[in-house]
C-alpha cells in the first residue's frame, strides 16, 4: 500500500514538472502572460487533467527563468539589462511619487514584449495624471484589480505610455502600500519590488557578474 502511494506521489510530482516546463515554453514561445491560461493550456496539450498535477504559479516561473536561461541565448540577458537600465530612468524620473520596480523586469523573465511595471504611491488620485500632463507624456488610463492585503482588494488607476521604445505601466497605490507591497497574483505574497537604489545595487552587481563570469 505504501508503495503504490508512493508510486503515485512520485508520478504527480512528474506530471507538475511536466506541465510547469510547457507551461514555461508557451509563456516563452506564445507570448502568453497569465500564469493560469498557461498552465491550462499545457495540460491541454500533454493530455493531463487531474488538479493534483497542475504546477503552482511559482514553478512555472522558476521554469521559465531555467528555459530563458537554456534557450534565449546573450539576447535576452541583454534586452533584460536595456529594460532595467529604462526603468532606472523611469524610477529617478517618478521619484516625487516614490516609485518601485516591480513584476517581470526586476524578476528577471521579461521577454522582448514585456512592459516596465512601476508602482507609484500617492494619495491624491489624480496627481499623476497631473504630471505626466506637465512633462507631455501621452498617457493612457486604465484600472487594475490588485489584492492590498488579506482581506482588501482595490481597482487602482494604471497608467500606460511609450518611452526608449518599452512600454511603461504605472499603477498608482495610495501612500501606505509603500509599507506593505500589494499581493502577486504568482504566490499570493507580498510583490517583490526595487527602489532606484536597490536596482543601481542590482545592475551594479550584473555588471560585476559580466566582468568576471
Amino acid at each position: 500500500m505504501q508503495h503504490a502511494h508512493r508510486h503515485a506521489q512520485t508520478r504527480v510530482r512528474e506530471r507538475r514538472h511536466r506541465l510547469a516546463h510547457e507551461a514555461a515554453r508557451l509563456m516563452a514561445e506564445g507570448g502568453i502572460r497569465d500564469f493560469h491560461q498557461a498552465k491550462l493550456k499545457a495540460a491541454s496539450r500533454l493530455g493531463i487533467h487531474d488538479d493534483a498535477s497542475l504546477p503552482r504559479n511559482r514553478e512555472i516561473e522558476e521554469a521559465l527563468r531555467e528555459y530563458q536561461r537554456l534557450f534565449a541565448g546573450p539576447g535576452h540577458a541583454q534586452g533584460l539589462r536595456h529594460r532595467r537600465e529604462a526603468a532606472l530612468r523611469a524610477l529617478e524620473f517618478l521619484a516625487p511619487f516614490s516609485p518601485r520596480l516591480t513584476g517581470a523586469v526586476l524578476e528577471g523573465t521579461a521577454d522582448a514584449n514585456a512592459p516596465v511595471h512601476l508602482q507609484l504611491h500617492s494619495d491624491d488620485p489624480d496627481a499623476v495624471q497631473r504630471f505626466l500632463e506637465e512633462h507631455r507624456i501621452p498617457a493612457e488610463a486604465r484600472t487594475r484589480r490588485l489584492r492590498l492585503d488579506r482581506e482588501r482588494a482595490d481597482d487602482v488607476p494604471v497608467w500606460l505610455f511609450s518611452a526608449e521604445e518599452l512600454t511603461f505601466d504605472l499603477t498608482v497605490l495610495p501612500y501606505d502600500a509603500l509599507r506593505q507591497a500589494p499581493l502577486s497574483q504568482v504566490d499570493e505574497k507580498p510583490m517583490a519590488r526595487a527602489s532606484a537604489a536597490q536596482l543601481r545595487q542590482i545592475l551594479a552587481e550584473e555588471e560585476i557578474s559580466g566582468y568576471t563570469g
